[in-house]
């Protein structure tokens, strides 16, 4: 038995195959037209381009990976989250769907808040209102395209119209429709009071489905397009974040995971939905069936230093910045990064915040500011740590993914910041691969999850904080916490239209 697991990314589309003893066999990616931005702060992407891409990827992936359509035994699927797919009667695009990272919707989410108040929402749906989830999305169609809004009679997420492309099925799961601010998070259900609130027929959103259920199967219009064979089962799959932590083994309570990509995102295991009422961290279901999830997220994590490297370090190679950072002491001389490029969600829900090099002095060189970088991305993270140690979350050792587990520096500097064991695992796939681990147990290959993921996930690494180390990490973390407030009123300043 193979399983077949399909990543619909900001960037790409990723196709992966495994095997029953959770082993990848294949993988493919194609590329996505970039997304366009019509406006400052916008992002939007055409649907058919996903369904362009994840097609030539699952061709692809059985091309060269010399796999028969009979072999695939079930597809999972996962993706980018938050995204608007706005469709007619007709089952055909309204419009270029508005991205996680769309920031156009500030009035909107202040409309949520005045309607209802911050805390009433986060009561009702777990999460505060913020401008990449998709109910302000859609408010801000219905109020400033009225005649198309008068046209949608459905509502998906991005990877959910690669779900309709590929079997005719509209359909969802609870891991993904989280991050609508319009889900109940603990009853793992549609929240009629938020509908109502704001006259969204439920209607028009799609029939909401377990990770590991079966919602439909591969259609002839879909086997003709993909090579995949008609009648082949599909899983409801999870958002991108979910089924990355599937694809790292984070399923068990107290399980964490760090990943660093553009964003990062720590993430961590709950029994039961622990909710945030300052609303500083999301609170979502998990792609495990009577778990959730706490999720922080910062917004320009690998970005930081992508833009340090291409803008003041001449786009030199990061192992050779690494590896010259690696001689500088830990604390970088008292130089502290704040990585807010784009603004920052957790903790802050600041969209005008702003990035910023502290403590800098005629001593400090490029290594120092690289170093400072690799600590101030570990710092945000921190942030998000804090806050799920507040509500009671046990953590044990934390797992790292996505580019900051390829650096043997940053992944020490993870160790000391946060004060946890580190992992890493033998697999670098994430989504595309928990998406593959969701489609074996949707099937019967696996009993549940946990079995799955005791068997395909394997360790490769462990480090532990270094005590001399933390110390002082330690005390540059509580000089970074003070400069947030410190620098606001400037950026407030700078930031005003």
């Amino acid at each position: 038995m193979k399983f077949l697991g399909i990543d619909i990314g900001t960037g790409g589309s990723r196709a992966v195959v495994i095997n029953d003893e959770g082993s990848v066999v294949a993988t493919a990616t194609t590329e996505h037209e970039p997304f366009a931005s019509p406006e400052i702060g916008w992002a939007e992407q055409a649907p058919s381009d996903w369904w362009r891409a994840a097609s030539a990827a699952v061709r692809e992936i059985l091309t060269t990976g010399n796999i028969d359509a009979d072999e695939i035994s079930a597809v999972g699927l996962s993706g980018q989250m938050h995204g608007s797919v706005l469709l007619d009667k007709n089952d055909e695009v309204l419009r270029p769907a508005l991205l996680w990272c769309d920031q156009r919707t500030g009035k909107q989410c202040s409309d949520i808040n005045e309607s209802l108040g911050p805390s009433r929402v986060v009561e009702l749906v777990s999460n505060p209102a913020v401008t990449g989830f998709t109910l302000p999305k859609l408010l801000w169609v219905r109020e400033n395209e009225p005649d198309l809004w008068s046209r949608v009679d459905k509502v998906l997420l991005p990877k959910d119209y690669v779900r309709l492309r590929l079997s005719g099925d509209k359909a969802s799961d609870v891991a993904d429709c989280s991050g609508t601010l319009l889900f109940d998070v603990p009853r793992r259900r549609w929240s009629s009071e938020m509908l109502a609130a704001f006259e969204i027929d439920e209607s028009l959103m799609p029939e909401v489905f377990e990770s590991t259920e079966v919602t439909g199967k591969v259609s002839a219009d879909g086997a003709a397009e993909t090579g995949l064979r008609s009648g082949t089962p599909i899983v409801a799959g999870a958002g991108d974040n979910a089924a990355g932590a599937v694809g790292m083994g984070i399923v068990k309570p107290g399980m964490a995971s760090a990943t660093i990509g553009t964003s990062g995102v720590i993430f961590v295991v709950t029994e039961q939905p622990r909710l945030d009422p300052k609303g500083r961290i999301h609170t979502l279901c998990h792609a495990v069936p009577n778990r959730w999830h706490n999720t922080g997220v910062t917004l320009s994590a690998g970005l930081s230093f992508q833009w340090f490297r291409n803008n003041f370090a001449s786009g030199r190679a990061y192992d050779d910045l690494t590896a010259e950072a690696a001689h500088v002491p830990v604390g970088s001389d008292g130089a502290i990064w704040l990585p807010y490029l784009m603004g920052e969600r957790a903790p802050y829900l600041d969209p005008r915040a702003r990035a910023a090099f502290v403590g800098l002095t005629a001593s400090h060189t490029e290594a120092h500011l690289t170093r400072a970088v690799l600590e101030g991305v570990a710092f945000s993270l921190r942030d998000s740590i804090e806050i799920f140690r507040e509500l009671g979350a046990q953590i044990g050792t934390v797992r790292l993914g996505g580019g900051g587990a390829r650096s043997s520096l940053w992944q020490q500097i993870q160790a000391d910041v946060y004060k946890h064991s580190i992992e890493l695992i033998d697999i670098d796939e994430d989504a595309a691969f928990g998406a593959a681990i969701l489609a074996g147990v949707g099937v019967g290959a696996w009993a549940s999850v946990d079995d799955a993921c005791d068997t395909a996930i394997r360790v490769s690494k462990r480090l532990e904080p270094d005590p001399d180390s933390a110390i002082i990490l330690d005390r540059n973390f509580a000089a970074y916490r003070l400069l947030y407030e410190a620098l606001r009123p400037i950026s407030e300043i700078v930031t005003k239209s």
